[in-house]
């Protein structure tokens, strides 16, 4: 199996040259640019399994460079200063599986990208949920046929409760399944973001229910 290869869009070359350095030391093929233009460019030539982009470009923003990648299964991470729960929001609308403000901790981002880069295989290639058709081989998933337009981290969390059918799942054991041992990583109120972008794509395809003061269950 080849690389995993990374679309890094960041203009801070200090930060730029730290993560570049860091990602290939973990074994990924990167690719640096530092405008949306660059962006543009590279994702015509080339495929990536992850883009970890920078909302504030000279030339624009990270979430120009999303809509790029909208037609491809790249998982993205956002990086901002903005640490606000209205521009996070906005962020996961726009299609991120992630969001790290800065300064970070390199030791988390390269786990988040791990996470971001992970999908489920337990040897069953294909299985459903409600109305769902879920093929594991080739990461995606099928509403009568239909493809699902699902961001990396929707796709693990409907897999989630495809594994666990009828059974009703506390807040914690979901962000455990999404993020492996490392669900302190993300805030707890970031998976009622998550939850409510996976009903509108599924439009009643299958039924999420809130179990109050636990967490959810889908079947």
């Amino acid at each position: 199996m080849g690389k995993k290869h990374i679309l890094l869009v960041e203009d801070d070359a200090i930060i730029a040259s730290g993560l570049v350095y860091a990602l290939e030391q973990e074994g990924y093929e990167v690719t640096h640019t530092k405008t949306v233009i660059e962006a543009k460019n590279a994702t015509a030539n080339d495929e990536f399994n992850l883009a970890i982009l920078d909302m504030q470009l000279s030339d624009g923003t990270g979430f120009e460079v999303r809509e790029f990648l909208r037609r491809t299964d790249t998982a993205v991470i956002f990086l901002t200063v903005i640490d606000d729960e209205g521009h996070i929001v906005r962020a996961f609308e726009g299609g991120a599986d992630d969001y790290i403000t800065k300064p970070f901790r390199l030791r988390e981002l390269l786990a988040r990208v791990k996470r971001s880069l992970n999908t489920y295989d337990d040897g069953h290639p294909t299985v459903s949920l409600g109305g769902v058709t879920i093929d594991q081989t080739a990461g995606k998933a099928y509403i009568g046929g239909e493809l699902l337009d699902l961001t990396a981290l929707e796709y693990r969390l409907l897999l989630t409760f495809a594994a666990n059918k009828g059974q009703t799942l506390t807040r914690s054991q979901i962000l455990e399944s999404i993020w492996d041992a490392a669900g302190n990583f993300v805030e707890d109120n970031t998976l009622t973001v998550y939850i409510k972008r996976l009903r509108e794509k599924l439009c009643g395809a299958v039924n999420i229910e809130t179990v109050r003061g636990v967490g959810y269950r889908a079947d």
